[in-house]
């Protein structure tokens, strides 16, 4: 008998506006990145490893891809986690971008457990979702791991 552990991440994107109302809803699949499985590996045998502090939010348009170890082109700077909530097997990490953060045309996101550098976790590449200066955008990532 053989046990195979699945990971799966659920990107959700809400953007808006200086009012509070919805501009744009978007539901997307990431790739958990060849760090971010060493990553996970490496907490299976002790905490050692930073926990994930931090996104990021870019314009980059190159497909993910296991060897991705940051974003392409970031749009402003990472920023810190509102929160991070494990329930079982799932793991939710929720970031805001308030006005003047990462604004523009977003088409990619990372988490990673640093400000710079670090590691990172996974990265999912978008059509672009418009942000403009003085909307806000919050991405609430989910982690599944299960077994099949």
């Amino acid at each position: 008998m053989e046990d195979s552990i699945k990971l799966r991440g659920d990107v959700a994107i809400v953007v808006k506006d200086k009012d509070g109302n919805v501009k744009e809803k978007r539901e997307e699949k990431n790739l958990v990145v060849t760090t971010g499985l060493n990553y996970i590996a490496s907490r299976m045998k002790d905490a050692t490893a930073t926990a994930m502090t931090h996104m990021a939010v870019g314009s980059g348009t190159t497909a993910a891809a296991a060897g991705n170890t940051d974003i392409e082109s970031i749009l402003g700077s990472r920023e810190a986690l509102d929160s991070t909530t494990v329930s079982g097997a799932t793991v939710t990490y929720v970031a805001s971008f308030e006005a003047g953060e990462g604004t523009g045309a977003v088409t990619e996101a990372i988490i990673a457990n640093a400000s710079s550098s670090g590691t990172c976790l996974c990265r999912v590449v978008f059509s672009a979702v418009n942000k403009a200066a003085d909307d806000t955008m919050t991405i609430t990532w989910t982690i599944t791991l299960s077994a099949s």
